[in-house]
């Protein structure tokens, strides 16, 4: 299991922990939740707007992008408990793998 159980010997106090971090743990989910709602929404009202760029559109669509799969990582995939730590390994090196590639193939098409 990801989260640790306090095991005090009283079952009550033990079922009251037990709620209270479900409790909370599931607040943190629909505060991010509706988070990523508000960000989507965002990005749609960049995108009807006629007034932005497409060089301000497209850095912003792409940052928003960015915050709304730390979001889904760290709240909705609960990879901020612990016991997550070689999957976190993994999920990164993938990233900088990912990233140094995208890097080396523009400078190559680009220099």
């Amino acid at each position: 299991m990801a989260n640790s159980q306090v095991n005090s010997g009283n079952p009550r106090v033990d079922l009251d922990y037990r709620r209270k971090k479900s409790s909370e743990e599931m607040r943190y989910q629909v505060i991010s939740f509706a988070l990523m709602i508000f960000l989507t929404l965002l990005a749609f009202a960049a995108v009807a707007i006629k007034g932005f760029t497409t060089w301000f559109t497209v850095p912003f669509i792409i940052l928003l992008a960015i915050v709304q799969v730390v979001f889904q990582l760290y709240y909705f995939m609960h990879m901020k408990h612990k016991g997550h730590e070689a999957s976190s390994l993994f999920l990164y090196s993938g990233l900088l793998i990912g990233l140094l590639t995208i890097l080396a193939f523009s400078t190559i098409i680009w220099w």
